[in-house]
C-alpha cells in the first residue's frame, strides 16, 4: 500500500474518531502555497485545524516539526481570510497508531 493510500486511511479514522467526539468536519485536505491541512474541523464555537500523522516503529507526533506547525498556521490563517471569518481556533493534532489520540491546541 502506498504512503497516500495510508495517509488517506488515517484521515479517514481520524474524522470517524471526530465526528463521533462531536466535531463537524468542515473541509479535508485544504492545500495552500504554505502546505495543507489535513481536517479542519469545528466544535463549541472553535475551529480545529488538525494534522494527521500515523505510522508504526516510531512516534508519528515528532513528524510535526516547528517549520511545519508555522505552516499550518499560516494555512490557517490563509483559510480565515479567503472564507471571510475571524474565529476562535486551534491546531491540533490527531495520532493513528494502534489506536486514535487527539491532542488539543498543540501549539503555544
Amino acid at each position: 500500500m502506498n504512503t497516500r493510500k495510508k495517509g488517506n486511511i488515517a484521515e479517514d479514522m481520524a474524522c470517524d474518531y471526530l465526528t463521533n467526539k462531536g466535531y463537524t468536519i468542515i473541509d479535508r485536505n485544504f492545500y495552500t502555497k504554505f502546505g495543507e491541512i489535513d481536517i479542519i474541523a469545528y466544535k463549541d464555537d472553535v475551529f480545529h485545524f488538525v494534522e494527521v500523522k500515523s505510522g508504526s516503529g516510531f512516534e508519528p507526533i515528532y513528524n510535526i516539526t516547528p517549520a511545519k506547525l508555522k505552516r499550518i498556521i499560516k494555512s490557517a490563517q490563509y483559510y480565515m481570510k479567503l472564507n471571510r471569518i475571524d474565529p476562535a481556533f486551534c491546531i491540533d493534532a490527531v495520532i493513528v497508531k494502534d489506536e486514535v489520540e487527539h491532542l488539543v491546541n498543540i501549539s503555544f
